[in-house]
């Protein structure tokens, strides 16, 4: 069990580390190409590990359709609000962002699914809306207003990521999770190829071996890696306990940014971080089960 626990750690810590990845890049590659590239990479790896752990299994089309918007929500979407985001806000501060994805998706259920909210549910989305106010009102100071388009760009993208979560709810259990995010790269690639080509000419900047091997590294942490080893991890664990673990990402987020970037962390962050991490447990930790 230590080792499954480790491994949803592991895999949430990663998701956190990336976000100060994804400012490194953002600063050497446009947009699109990032994006691009890191689908593209992932293509190439996960083709041949599907084969492997699932046989290579061809999904029917109406969850080929659901896979397609997945990309186009958890992908495209997602990933233009952070690195848009991520080129006027700091890396601390996406990362808090990034933590009100369970909220979110909780509001998403409730309006889009149907799906009745227990009360603690609710309360974890009022955690994480006071937890965006007190970054908001970090951002006061003088770089306030670009550090808030970049903090509301990011959420953007957080509604991208919830949108990819609710439709994966509609196929989950229809096609192997590593076959599923093979598809789901490939028509990310298919997607963005239209705006990687009038860009194309920034892959000189790959020359630079600290901008590639950080590209390979944001490709394969959280397109493969942290794939892998969230889903090894949640074989093991308890149901439900898994989503506790969404917790090392704003954690990690903030160490890269503060102890790599140099980012300064400041009391008003601390009272984000505190509430925004409550909301994650509140809408993850697993329910009391009754008895009979």
């Amino acid at each position: 069990m230590l080792t499954a626990y480790a491994q949803l750690a592991a895999s949430m810590a990663l998701v956190g580390a990336n976000v100060g990845v994804a400012k490194l890049l953002a600063a050497s590659l446009p947009i699109p190409m990032i994006a691009g590239l890191r689908c593209a990479l992932a293509v190439l790896v996960l083709w041949p590990l599907a084969r492997a752990m699932e046989g290579g299994v061809r999904p029917d089309r109406r969850t080929l359709w659901n896979l397609a918007w997945q990309a186009a929500f958890g992908t495209v979407i997602y990933n233009a609000g952070l690195l848009a985001g991520l080129r006027l806000t700091t890396a601390l501060e996406a990362g808090l962002v990034l933590a009100t994805l369970p909220a979110v998706v909780a509001i998403g259920s409730a309006v889009w699914l149907r799906e009745v909210l227990p009360p603690r549910q609710w309360a974890a989305v009022a955690l994480a809306a006071f937890g965006m106010a007190a970054i908001t009102l970090a951002r006061t100071g003088a770089e306030g207003a670009g550090n808030m388009l970049g903090n509301l760009l990011v959420f953007g993208g957080v509604c991208g990521e919830a949108m990819y979560v609710l439709l994966a709810k509609r196929v989950a259990g229809r096609v192997p999770v590593v076959t599923a995010s093979l598809w789901m790269q490939g028509f990310s690639v298919l997607l963005l190829l239209p705006f990687c080509l009038p860009v194309l000419g920034s892959v000189a900047a790959l020359a630079a071996p600290d901008v590639a091997l950080l590209l390979v590294f944001h490709s394969l942490t959280t397109s493969v890696i942290c794939l892998l080893l969230w889903y090894a991890g949640m074989k093991r664990a308890p149901a439900g306990i898994a989503g506790i673990f969404t917790a090392f990402l704003p954690a990690t987020a903030a160490l890269v940014a503060v102890g790599f970037l140099g980012e300064e962390f400041s009391a008003v962050h601390g009272a984000g971080f505190v509430l925004l991490t409550a909301s994650m447990l509140l809408a993850t930790w697993p329910g009391r089960r009754r008895n009979g």
